[in-house]
């Protein structure tokens, strides 16, 4: 991580995110500051994550519903979201390259970057749905 003006404050959302497995709300990054001892105000974490995220260091998903999620991790991938109960997981499967070459044909467009979305419903969803 470069350093590009980490406050104390914004080091802290960064780190949670990072260590981050669940691609937490700015709620869930709150609660674990509050788990961590640490106090810090909502506008803060608000602000601390638009700007790690205008930085680059970290991304913004704008999963389902009104509420973002984030994701520390770098490499390109996509997500899936569990219709049921909300979990949120990588997928490291890179797009067809011969695809992407269409879309660009098609739209005229260079394209520089892509995200995808997937939806479906999680394993332990599913075993749960069979035992009842």
């Amino acid at each position: 991580m470069t350093k590009r003006n980490l406050t104390a404050p914004r080091k802290l959302v960064y780190d949670i995110v990072m260590q981050a497995h669940d691609h937490p709300t700015a709620a869930d990054i709150i609660d674990r500051l509050k788990s961590q001892g640490q106090s810090v105000a909502y506008a803060t974490v608000y602000n601390s994550l638009r700007y790690l995220t205008d930085e680059g260091l970290i991304h913004e998903l704008k999963l389902e519903g009104k509420t973002s999620r984030y994701d520390g991790r770098g490499e390109d991938h996509a997500h899936i979201v569990c219709v049921s109960c909300g979990k949120v997981d990588e997928v490291m499967t890179p797009p067809p390259a011969e695809w992407l070459a269409k879309v660009a044909e098609e739209s005229g467009y260079a394209l520089t970057e892509e995200q995808f979305i997937f939806k479906g419903e999680c394993p332990a969803c599913r075993i749960s749905k069979q035992k009842n």
